[in-house]
């Protein structure tokens, strides 16, 4: 009976034959190598799985949350000097009442286009943040601007400390002037920069160039804080967890109209005692209920991307940033009392009474607790006023103070305000917005709309004295004085017009977190600052990483998995040999059986040979 045989140059072993019937005698004749190979390729694939795919995706999600996890033990470990591959950036935040420095530090880039740099605040020996702040604000150097580089020296003195000395000349130095300089005219603001650049390079090694000291709008420290903010929460990296919550994001400069799927960015709102400010992404496309409103909007919405490939639209980012200048919570409380004190007076002599004139008539003040005693005093004249504790009656009453129109989707002032998806966003309140719900009322974390009213009613109705007792048995924050105590009430009943009424939150709304710090550490805007204006420098390590790549493809990973490599082709090799030893001894035994050796080669293939006898 004819067969058909098949050989190639490879082993013995992979030599099979086929019979007329059909029956392959692979099936039984070779049953220990076909285990035998079977066993080889598992084990072969079970070690390309555990070396590449579980090492390249496992593990750098177990490193993620292992690293998300320990962030705040890392944070404030002492910044380690002696390492090469640490790079440095410092920022001065030149504010109106004084300027503060702050240094930064990241490790080299993990070559990845898609991730940001991992930076963080430097830290001295001690563990301290490397922070140092001077007095008076750089503003007040308007008329002697030559000044401002002796002014500003000790600041850089104690950064050059710090950072390295071989580091001095790749640390890039950002110095950023905010509100105090705002205000000053732009013959004096430029006086004051030129001599910043024409002095600090002589007397400093620091990467600093024309772009590096600048004054930044309200609008810039907005959209800095924001970055902040989330770059420490942890919104920017990619989604790996299926609880992360997610939002679907239209990018109208990109080439895709496909919406693409990240992490869920939080919004901010920040109330200081002269102004307030919003900040939070618009990830869908906005439109506009006039032209006049598109036009106001454009100097509202910030849009910029924050990877190193301008071509990359992974972290475009569309941010919506307004400051209502006089919505802070002092300044409010002046502008309250101002209508007060004109209403009063003009009531006075209208009606001919004396409201207020003396401490046995005063004024009736629903905003102060009950029987507390303050006075306005203006022009001369004083205006005594006692407090009622009524707070619904003083929401009612502030409630003009927010200068709404009906125009629709605006805020405080009338100004735009594109809508918020309520049911797929999350704030954090910082400043008066935790003051007002922590300092005095301790609720200050989640906020619960229901809760917070309950508790400001409670109270703006407790007697004066009670307070006081209050606080002299310590029942408050530390850090509260008599003059938080005596306009709790006022600030509680503005912080929740502001966020109800003036920015349109509705009174269910549940994930706004007000917080004085971020993971335990206070977040400044230059920390988002530095993040934004060293973006481009992971170019820097791509490049050299694909240049040293383009010649050895593989060169990372032989050399990290070599023995793992190694190990594998002994194997293969040594179940190579030990499969065409069972060949040459069954290629023995069938000589034995057959007697013959004429009938093997024929088996095999290959024309008959004279052998002398059979072996």
């Amino acid at each position: 009976m004819g067969r058909i045989s098949i050989s190639c140059l490879f082993p013995a072993s992979w030599h099979f034959s086929i019979s007329p019937v059909g029956c392959p005698r692979i099936l039984n004749t070779t049953l220990r190598q076909i285990i035998v190979i079977g066993i080889l390729l598992a084990s072969v694939s079970l070690l390309y799985y555990s070396l590449v795919i579980r090492n390249k995706y496992g593990r750098s999600y177990r490193d993620k949350k292992f690293h998300r996890y320990l962030a705040r033990v890392t944070d404030t470990e002492a910044t380690d000097t002696n390492n090469p591959n640490l790079n440095y950036g410092i920022v001065v935040d030149c504010g109106s009442s004084g300027s503060r420095i702050f240094v930064y530090c990241w490790p080299r880039h993990n070559g990845n286009p898609h991730d940001l740099l991992d930076i963080k605040q430097m830290r001295d020996k001690n563990r301290k943040p490397v922070v140092m702040k001077i007095k008076p604000g750089i503003s007040e150097f308007a008329s002697s601007p030559e000044r401002v580089s002796d002014y500003i020296s000790p600041l850089l003195n104690f950064a050059a400390e710090h950072v390295p000395r071989a580091k001095h000349k790749e640390t890039p130095l950002y110095i950023l002037c905010t509100a105090g300089m705002r205000i000053l005219p732009e013959s004096q603001q430029k006086a004051i920069l030129e001599d910043l650049l024409t002095d600090i390079p002589v007397r400093f090694d620091f990467l600093f160039s024309d772009s590096h000291a600048e004054v930044i709008s309200g609008k810039q420290e907005g959209v800095y804080a924001w970055i902040g903010i989330n770059f420490v929460l942890g919104r920017f990296e990619h989604i790996d967890d299926e609880d992360d919550a997610v939002v679907e994001v239209h990018i109208p400069t990109s080439e895709n109209k496909e919406a693409i799927i990240r992490k869920r960015t939080v919004g901010i709102l920040d109330m200081g005692g002269v102004s307030t400010q919003i900040a939070y992404e618009v990830p869908k496309t906005v439109s506009f209920a006039s032209s006049q409103q598109e036009e106001v909007a454009k100097n509202l919405l910030a849009e910029f991307n924050l990877g190193c490939d301008a071509h990359q639209t992974e972290h475009v980012y569309r941010v919506y940033v307004a400051t209502f200048l006089g919505f802070g919570g002092n300044a409010a409380r002046q502008r309250y009392e101002d209508s007060i004190f004109t209403n009063t007076m003009f009531r006075n002599r209208l009606l001919g009474k004396q409201t207020g004139m003396t401490s046995e008539s005063p004024y009736l003040d629903p905003c102060l607790p009950l029987e507390v005693e303050d006075e306005i005093r203006q022009n001369g004249q004083t205006l005594y006023m006692r407090g009622t504790g009524e707070f619904n009656l003083c929401r009612e009453i502030i409630q003009p103070l927010m200068n709404k129109t009906n125009e629709t989707q605006t805020s405080l002032n009338g100004i735009y305000q594109p809508a918020v998806h309520f049911q797929n966003s999350e704030f954090y309140g910082f400043s008066e917005f935790f003051y007002c719900t922590e300092d005095v009322l301790r609720m200050g974390g989640d906020y619960n709309a229901a809760k917070f009213i309950k508790a400001a009613k409670d109270y703006c109705a407790t007697k004066w004295s009670v307070l006081q007792e209050r606080f002299d048995h310590g029942l408050y924050a530390s850090h509260a004085d008599l003059h938080r105590l005596k306009y709790q009430c006022f600030k509680s009943a503005w912080m929740y017009e502001v966020f109800h009424g003036g920015f349109s939150f509705p009174i269910n709304y549940s994930n706004l977190k007000t917080a004085l710090q971020v993971y335990d550490k206070e977040v400044q805007w230059t920390l988002g600052a530095i993040l934004y204006r060293t973006r481009f420098l992971p170019l820097r390590d791509i490049q050299q990483e694909n240049f040293r790549g383009n010649h050895s493809h593989w060169r990372g990973f032989s050399f990290v998995y070599n023995h793992y490599l190694f190990f594998v082709c002994f194997l293969i090799v040594l179940l190579s040999i030990v499969l065409y030893l069972l060949r040459l001894r069954r290629i023995h035994w069938r000589m034995l059986r057959n007697g013959s050796s004429a009938s093997l080669w024929i088996e095999e293939g290959l024309p008959p040979q004279k052998i002398p006898g059979a072996l």
